[in-house]
Formats: structure tokens, C-alpha cells, sequence
């Protein structure tokens, strides 16, 4: 199982609701959170404001903020190497990295059509029905 790290700019809750303006990219990230959390995954997310100490101990994210700044914030790390930066991941992405299962699919999904016919849209040349 590996560990995910999130690594937020400063924020004044990790909900997204607060103030008039709510966030829905931080509501959802917050459930899909929970959702891998309940099923034993080990995601943890550090907020610029109000824990700047892991910022500051954590080699990778010092660096990428010398380069980039708060402004590429959020900074996603999975076992303390990069995978996303600029935006939150959705559920499925914080499922496979943390390592357990997601309801939703995460890749494509094969339905099982396949051809039948010889030509046409309705299996022969010789029909009229497209």
C-alpha cells in the first residue's frame, strides 16, 4: 500500500465550504479523500497555511515550490515521488495510487459489440433499413 501526499496552497478549510464562496473542486477531492481513507487507504494533505512545517521538511516539495511557487499548488505525491501537480486527483486516481478498490471504473470499459454484418449498418448490402 502506498502513501499519498497532498500538498494544498493555504486554504482556510480543507472543506471548500467556507465563506460565500464554495469550492466544488475541494468538496469533491474532500469526499473522494474520505472514500479511500475508508477503504484503508493512507492519503494525508497538508495545508500551506496552517502546516507549513511539512512544506518545508519535505525535500521534493521545497523544490517544486522554488521552481513554481504556491501558484502550482496542489502537489500530489505517491510514496514521495511527483504524479500530479496543478489540481486535485479524482477518486479513481487516488484509489490506484493508495492502492485499493474504487466503485467506478478507471480505465475504459469493453461493452462486447462487435461487427456482425457483411456491409451496411444492418448486416448486408442487400437490406434497406439504413
Amino acid at each position: 500500500m502506498s502513501k499519498v501526499e497532498v500538498f494544498e496552497p493555504a486554504l482556510c478549510c480543507a472543506t471548500g465550504v467556507c465563506g460565500e464562496d464554495v469550492d466544488q473542486d475541494l468538496v469533491t477531492f474532500s469526499a473522494d479523500m474520505d472514500f479511500v481513507r475508508s477503504r484503508g487507504g493512507d492519503v494525508v494533505r497538508y495545508n500551506l497555511a496552517s502546516e507549513a512545517l511539512a512544506f518545508a521538511e519535505n525535500d521534493a516539495v521545497r523544490a517544486f515550490l522554488e521552481v513554481a511557487g504556491s501558484d502550482g499548488l496542489p502537489l500530489v505525491l505517491v510514496d514521495g515521488v511527483t504524479v500530479m501537480t496543478g489540481r486535485y486527483p479524482d477518486r479513481a486516481q487516488l484509489a490506484r495510487w493508495a492502492g485499493v478498490a474504487s466503485d467506478g471504473p478507471a480505465s475504459a470499459v469493453m461493452l462486447g459489440v462487435t461487427e456482425t454484418g457483411t456491409g451496411g449498418c444492418c448486416g448486408g448490402a442487400d437490406t434497406t433499413c439504413c
